[in-house]
């Protein structure tokens, strides 16, 4: 919180936090925040001029003997961000395949939310569309006996909004685009490595027509716990 408020070249129109749950409205929505950076979606840029940033509070990783450990974000504090988003998406009437991270519009130089957040949470609430499960096993079956090349999972993930490399090579930013594509969709294995199943799901996330989006009905939303 206090990085977000004390005027540095940082902000963000909102921040979840985590104990206890609270949301913080910092920088009015008709304002730009400084959340996104350098940035790219689907053929835009300067998204911190198009976008209402969001900040969840979270211990992120720590580097162990084993591996890195990704912190969870509470229960509560999903319903949260799931309340938070909802409001907005119904005042703004945002499409749900512009929900992102900010890893997906920054990838390598930005990670959050991380591996550990449950994008399924927002898809369930009708928030986000998700690929179908029965053709993602499909495509599965299909990728693993016939792999793809780099460009080809390079003009997909183009198609579903990455700023990806079109090298037709596995460069270092094509790993990173798989790997923060794998934070969402697949993330016990957020490695870069595009296996079938990786490949299943990017088919599938860059077929509009595949991927679904969960009825959410018409139920109003919480009030936020607390306001800046």
């Amino acid at each position: 919180l206090k990085v977000l408020t004390t005027g540095g070249q940082v902000s963000a129109h909102y921040l979840v936090r985590d104990n206890p749950v609270a949301s913080y409205a910092l920088v009015d929505e008709n304002r730009r925040a400084w959340h996104a950076g350098a940035s790219f979606w689907a053929g835009n840029t300067n998204l911190n001029s198009a976008s209402i940033g969001i900040e969840i509070v979270n211990a992120g990783y720590v580097d162990g003997p084993t591996g890195r450990v990704y912190a969870t974000f509470p229960p509560a504090q999903v319903e949260e961000v799931v309340a938070l988003v909802r409001d907005i998406q119904k005042r703004h009437q945002v499409r749900p395949e512009r929900i992102i991270g900010h890893a997906d519009i920054a990838p390598g130089r930005k990670q959050d939310p991380g591996p550990s957040f449950p994008w399924k949470a927002l898809a369930d609430a009708g928030l986000i569309p998700w690929p179908d499960g029965p053709l993602v096993m499909l495509k599965t079956l299909e990728h693993e006996v016939a792999p793809r090349d780099a460009a080809w999972l390079q003009e997909r993930l183009s198609r579903i909004g990455y700023n990806v490399s079109r090298s037709g090579q596995m460069d270092v930013l094509t790993k990173e685009v798989i790997a923060t594509f794998q934070m969402k969709y697949r993330p016990r294995d957020i490695s870069g490595t595009p296996d079938a199943e990786t490949a299943a799901l990017i088919e599938v996330a860059a077929t509009p027509t595949a991927m679904r989006v969960a009825g959410s009905g018409d139920t109003e939303t919480r009030p936020y716990t607390s306001r800046w």
